[in-house]
């Protein structure tokens, strides 16, 4: 048995070409996903999954990093032991324009409402 890179440890990203409007959209549906890229969107780099500020427990977490990498919403890497997150920006950007510009947009006024911080 070989040992295993990085690279290998998240392997489940698909092809720009393979992410759908409807799978985006179904991912961005759920309020703690919107949390998480709104956090990623805001951040000055790439953001480590213990870095976030959710409110649901690890396993469930899990869930839904799983569910935005899945739909092709963020990539997943690691860095050290660290599991590190990023929006694939120019990729949602070819298959629904503007979308997640206005995914973050909508996020911060719901946050505002709701009494959270803008950002």
């Amino acid at each position: 048995m070989t040992a295993r890179t990085a690279a290998d440890r998240v392997t489940d990203h698909p092809d720009a070409d393979d992410i759908t409007l409807q799978g985006v959209l179904e991912a961005l549906a759920d309020p703690v996903r919107r949390s998480i890229v709104r956090q990623i969107a805001h951040a000055p780099g790439d953001m480590a999954c213990g870095t976030f500020d959710i409110s649901v427990t690890r396993s469930t977490g899990t869930h839904h990093f799983r569910v935005l990498r899945q739909s092709g919403v963020i990539r997943q890497y690691y860095a050290g032991t660290s599991k590190m997150n990023t929006l694939r920006r120019d990729d949602l950007d070819l298959v629904c324009p503007g979308l997640l510009a206005a995914v973050v947009e909508a996020a911060d006024r719901e946050a505002v409402r709701a009494g959270g911080a803008r950002r």
